[in-house]
């Protein structure tokens, strides 16, 4: 058995060949590509590439394999390529080019090289590389590993017809490779449209290492001549794609799983143009909890949508990154750098991730957090003023806000809901809830009575003028003129003052409700209901017929 080396850039694997065939590859034979390890003398040759197609939005599958081709290109000390493959000239469009290196960017991933930053290899739109394409086709074809072919829509229709009733796989049958030049001439004469067909070997077998999956195999009589180029001259993907690695030296190609059936044909090109093969690495799909391929129908699967929804982009590229990888501890929380140092394509699981929205969610909250105070406020702060629920974005009373409620934030949208449901005053609906009767029973008439009677006093005034020392002062003498303390206090106090049997520490929300009413922050679309509307409401309600289970009528509004 021989072996060939490849070039000196690449020096990561080595093609096997079975034998020694006659030229345009016909006959028996076999090359298989190995994986090994990188020395430190190489990493400095890897050089990856993350190729969308701008014809929609950046998928979230899209954005996982561009960070695992830019993890493994930084760990690695290597280069990180951005490609643009528009040959779809009906559905490409500039602007879903723009968003795509806009998402590409908010996610942190910078490209060494690209259409926007230039770089030795250009140009890196493909629909600029179209004299490239037919340079090497032409050699194809001065060497006979492609031909031209003639046949009509019609023909190959045929074909496939004849294909399916013999239950064989939908294969060209080869009709024009061998055409003899008379035949062929004949037919450019007549102006006749023809495509250029690659020939593959009638027997033989393909095997690659892949850095994923391990050995993976193709039988040759599975695929039958392929196009390579159409008959309006539009180079078909598998021939651009193939090109367009060599030519720019990518020595890792890392994509997802749908990629895998592409790889018989390129590694044809690959060995015709003399070209070296890269390793490659196919990553699982994401999928849906259903276990179905994720898509629209699930909801939201662009980046740009997950950006819309308030998502941090330090979230998303640590919960793309556990989609299928891990570093092998406990550990899910990672920074950018961190994951940079940690990854190896070897932890990258080849089975199937599925997306989890609510770990999505749980995980930006814990980002979220983990942001520096001022940071944290100032991202909150804008987006309650943007939202108008506050006419100022910074001061003492949005940092108190945000330090009451950032527990209950996940999403920077949260942040509103968080916030108007502290302003917010369902007392009778709360009262109306089982949980809410159990409270009602143990006397809450009595301790309201006795709330409205401090408030009247100016004693709950003086108390919260006076801060968190002076409000821990008079719930423990209220407590004790009522003979109650702990939760027998407490959670009477907290449906009367707040509306709710839930929530935030009560003595700092409602410290934060006062200042709320006369900060002339607070916009007065919020929907604040003050502590003076609320004593208000508890002045109104009849405690005889909520005691007789009557119905009664929520507010949650200022009155």
């Amino acid at each position: 058995m021989g072996s060939l080396v490849g070039s000196p850039w690449l020096g990561i694997r080595r093609i096997r060949v079975a034998q020694e065939v006659a030229p345009h590859f016909r006959g028996r034979r076999m090359f298989r590509v190995s994986s090994s390890s990188l020395t430190a003398a190489e990493s400095s040759s890897v050089r990856v590439r993350f190729a969308p197609s701008p014809t929609g939005n950046l998928h979230v599958g899209g954005a996982r394999t561009a960070l695992f081709n830019y993890l493994f290109a930084r760990s690695k000390g290597g280069k990180f390529i951005l490609r643009i493959e528009d040959t779809d000239l009906e559905r490409s469009t500039k602007d879903s080019e723009d968003a795509v290196l806009r998402d590409l960017t908010w996610l942190g991933l910078h490209w060494d090289e690209g259409p926007d930053v230039g770089g030795n290899y250009g140009p890196y739109r493909q629909s600029e590389r179209n004299a490239l394409y037919k340079q090497y086709a032409d050699k194809l074809v001065q060497s006979g590993h492609v031909y031209r072919c003639f046949c009509s829509n019609e023909e190959l229709e045929k074909m496939k017809e004849i294909a399916k009733l013999k239950q064989q796989p939908p294969v060209y049958t080869g009709k024009w490779s061998s055409a003899t030049d008379t035949e062929m001439q004949e037919e450019l004469a007549k102006g006749t449209p023809y495509t250029y067909r690659f020939r593959v070997p009638r027997e033989g077998i393909l095997k690659i290492d892949d850095l994923i999956r391990g050995e993976v195999s193709w039988n040759f009589n599975t695929l039958g001549d392929f196009v390579i180029m159409r008959s309006n001259g539009q180079p078909v993907y598998n021939f651009c794609v193939t090109v367009d690695d060599a030519t720019m030296a990518i020595s890792h190609v890392i994509r997802a799983e749908e990629h895998l059936p592409n790889t018989l044909r390129q590694a044809l090109i690959y060995k015709a143009l003399g070209f070296p093969m890269p390793q490659f690495a196919h990553v699982s799909l994401i999928l849906a909890p259903d276990k179905s391929k994720l898509s629209k129908r699930h909801g939201a699967t662009s980046v740009g949508q997950f950006k819309e929804m308030g998502y941090l982009p330090q979230a998303m590229v640590n919960y793309l990154a556990l989609l299928g990888w891990g570093d092998g501890t406990e550990n899910e929380f990672f920074t950018l750098d961190e994951l940079v140092n940690k990854f190896t394509i070897q932890r990258v699981n080849k089975s199937g991730a599925v997306f989890d929205s609510t770990k999505l969610r749980w995980m930006n909250g814990q980002h979220l957090r983990s942001l520096p105070s001022d940071n944290l406020t100032k991202l909150i702060g804008e987006r309650w003023k943007s939202s108008g629920m506050l006419m100022e974005s910074s001061g003492p009373f949005v940092e108190e806000a945000v330090h009451l409620l950032k527990d209950g934030i996940d999403l920077i949208t949260d942040a509103d809901k968080a916030l108007s449901n502290l302003f917010s005053y369902p007392i009778h609906a709360t009262l109306a809830s089982p949980e809410g009767k159990v409270v009602l029973e143990d006397k809450l008439s009595e301790v309201g009575t006795s709330l409205v009677a401090a408030y009247d006093s100016g004693e709950l005034n003086s108390a919260l003028e006076e801060g968190h020392s002076g409000w821990k002062k008079w719930v423990k003498s209220f407590g004790k003129s009522l003979n109650r303390k702990g939760k027998s206090l407490f959670m009477p106090l907290r449906v009367l003052l707040t509306g709710k049997l839930h929530g935030p520490d009560m003595g700092e929300g409602l410290l934060l409700l006062y200042k709320a009413g006369s900060c002339g922050v607070v916009s007065p679309q919020s929907g604040l209901v003050t502590l003076d509307d609320r004593i208000k409401l508890l002045r109104e309600i009849e405690w005889q017929s909520l005691k007789k289970d009557e119905p009664v009528l929520d507010s949650g509004v200022a009155v």
